[in-house]
């Protein structure tokens, strides 16, 4: 018998989606485990945009769409862009997908022939590593030290950059550190994307959810001579509590628009089309249950930051933005627990679920070998019993 693709082969498993699978498995089998690695808001989904689904339904909307998504999605996208952002789209260049994940692969697929190089900082999201791998380009990996910030510098992106290099793939807010990126940190970045004329994914997906004040600002809006090399990853997943309905989207230059609907009209189609009705009301009605959310991830992390950080043997920096705290175990590199001799996270993580009932995802599958990702998308009740459990755990 043949063998398999060798690219598809390559692939590895989502490390945030393995030990979501581990953490629920277990809780099925009726053991008492806390699971803090899953990448979704514990809210529910709105009442009016469920009602928005409903009534798709009922109105029988269940046929095939436009690849690139309704006319309504696709307008309510480009007025959202704009009054949060100050972004000018027009909805011939919003191409909507299955989840901001399926945007970024179709983004991918739109720019990057084999060979071609994308310079990715890490900690990066799991998904970009392997994304950009399968669609045959090469994944350059720039380390931004927590020291940073966890932040790329011009300087270290100016260095990675050679003659095959296409793409600088940038989230931000990130998953998984929490970082944010400056107007001032981005224009320096985008200097020099325009400079060597290479594109840049901004992944914004978590835009809406930024702390202390902060004021978040798009790459695309840096200039038109930024925005003609973007391609703006966003959806509705994470600000509107609405992982499981599917719908991401791209803004992009309306030339690359159209390559990746026609990427996507080979391949998956447009997104289900009661999802879509959902996230077009998502976006164009009341915005309140955003800053609801918001404010209660706001003080979920100031919580867990402050009593992570009374624990011996590992530290973090206060995220801010996304939900996500990246904590430092470098203390414990060498050392046994619970007869298990911690070399990376991935030693640590398995660990801590076996022996700590706690599930965390290793920082290894974000290219942050000595770290482990806590989401803080959970209740102030497990956030302080994941706490106990960790101090007993180390004790």
């Amino acid at each position: 018998m043949k063998g398999l693709s060798q690219i598809a082969s390559g692939v590895r498993a989502s490390t945030t989606l393995a030990i979501d699978a581990m953490f629920k498995q277990m809780k099925a089998d009726g053991i008492d485990v806390i699971g803090f690695g899953a990448g979704e808001p514990d809210f529910d989904t709105p009442d009016a945009i469920k009602e928005a689904g409903i009534r798709a339904i009922q109105e029988d909307f269940t046929r095939y769409t436009p690849t690139a998504g309704i006319p309504e999605l696709r307008q309510a996208a480009c007025t959202r862009l704009r009054e949060d952002c100050g972004l000018e789209y027009v909805p011939a260049q919003i191409v909507a997908a299955s989840g901001a994940k399926h945007a970024v692969y179709a983004a991918l697929r739109a720019l990057i022939d084999p060979g071609d190089e994308v310079i990715i900082p890490a900690p990066f999201w799991v998904s970009y590593f392997e994304m950009v791998k399968m669609v045959g380009g090469v994944p350059v990996i720039v380390t931004a030290e927590e020291s940073a910030g966890f932040k790329l510098v011009p300087d270290q992106l100016e260095a990675a950059i050679t003659p095959r290099t296409k793409v600088v793939l940038l989230n931000n807010p990130s998953n998984p550190t929490g970082m944010i990126y400056s107007g001032e940190e981005l224009r320096g970045l985008t200097d020099v994307c325009v400079r060597h004329d290479l594109y840049i994914i901004a992944d914004e997906i978590y835009y809406r959810l930024v702390y202390d004040g902060r004021t978040f600002t798009s790459v695309a809006s840096l200039g038109e001579d930024v925005k003609e090399r973007t391609i703006l990853i966003n959806g509705v997943s994470k600000s509107y509590a609405m992982t499981g309905w599917r719908v991401g989207y791209a803004a992009a230059p309306e030339h690359i628009a159209k390559v990746m609907s026609n990427y996507l009209s080979h391949s998956t189609g447009a997104p289900c089309s009661i999802a879509q009705k959902a996230a077009a009301a998502a976006l164009s009605g009341p915005q309140d249950t955003v800053e609801t959310m918001r404010k209660a991830f706001e003080a979920r992390r100031d919580h867990l930051v402050e009593r992570l950080n009374r624990v011996p043997g590992v530290s973090c920096i206060k995220p801010e933005g996304a939900f996500y705290v990246m904590m430092n175990i470098g203390q414990l590199i060498g050392k046994e627990i619970h007869g298990t001799v911690i070399h990376d996270g991935d030693d640590f993580a398995d660990a801590f679920l076996k022996h700590g009932l706690v599930a965390v995802v290793p920082g290894s599958g974000f290219g942050a070998p000595d770290f482990v990702r806590w989401s803080y998308a959970t209740s102030m009740a497990n956030i302080d019993a994941g706490m106990d459990r960790l101090e007993a755990f180390l004790k």
